[in-house]
């Protein structure tokens, strides 16, 4: 599995989402996509996956990722975007089947390979005692296990996933990561943006930090996640923390008087803060 990006820009309307990205990966590995607000995660993920127009090449298996048809490309990279949406109300299985899709005929007919691909999914998300539920019944860990058995049904080498712990509970947070890391142990390349800066710096091998549609850096956490670089794109400060052969950061606080400092901060704190 490979991804090759090279010069990479997004115009949307009359605004530069992304500017000259370069990046690749050629192996299974954890690569967490950090950044403020608008920086341009998602939409270089999009951009990954077809679903939004670029400048530059992007080349998945070594081939242009423009020359492909969507099937072909949803074959290689499986995508799981922010929103946990379900439009019908379409029972566990159901759902998982969609996984299936890029490989089912005009007719939607589906294969011994397909069930057996939902079966081995359903079974590694742990997904049994739910899989006769309809989608909107479930809480939000359960959709995001859901979701993701979706993306290993899909089989594709490459997994791009957009903000999946959004509004999940710490422990369905740490849950889903062991889960990406467990899929790069089966020789995934995932691709996962975070706001959380201790998940990033914790589960991820490798970190790339965009800005205002840069990519600033790219490497390991421990290089790139500095004290200087994360109070320049975040405004925050951190605490580097040790848990057994673990080291992560813990934002602390604002910096004061910066770019990201709300007006209520810049004087004396409201009361009760």
């Amino acid at each position: 599995m490979s991804i090759q990006c090279t010069g990479v820009g997004v115009s949307l309307g009359k605004s530069t989402a992304l500017k000259h990205v370069t990046f690749s990966s050629h192996k299974a590995e954890l690569i967490g996509l950090i950044g403020p607000n608008g920086a341009g995660k998602s939409t270089l993920m999009r951009a990954l996956v077809g679903l939004v127009r670029f400048h530059g090449e992007i080349l998945i298996d070594n081939l242009p990722s423009y020359d492909m048809s969507a099937m072909e490309l949803a074959r290689r990279v499986a995508f799981l975007p922010q929103e946990r949406v379900v439009h019908w109300p379409l029972v566990v299985r159901d759902v998982v089947m969609l996984g299936r899709m890029p490989y089912q005929t005009a007719f939607g007919r589906v294969s011994p390979a397909d069930e057996e691909a939902v079966d081995r999914a359903i079974l590694m998300m742990g997904l049994g005692p739910l899989v006769n539920r309809t989608f909107d019944q479930l809480s939000g860990g359960e959709q995001a296990r859901v979701l993701i058995a979706r993306l290993v049904a899909q089989e594709a080498n490459t997994i791009i996933a957009d903000e999946p712990v959004n509004g999940l509970d710490p422990a369905h947070q740490i849950g889903l990561m062991r889960m990406l890391r467990h899929l790069v142990g089966q020789g995934k390349t995932v691709v996962v943006s975070l706001h959380d800066l201790s998940l990033a710096s914790q589960w991820c091998e490798r970190i790339l930090i965009l800005n205002d549609g840069v990519l600033l850096d790219d490497g390991l956490a421990k290089d790139v996640m500095t004290a200087r670089r994360m109070q320049e794109v975040y405004g925050v400060r951190i605490k580097n923390v040790e848990s057994g052969e673990r080291s992560f950061i813990v934002p602390t606080e604002l910096v004061e008087g910066g770019q990201h400092d709300p007006i209520f901060l810049q004087g004396e704190e409201p009361h009760g803060f």
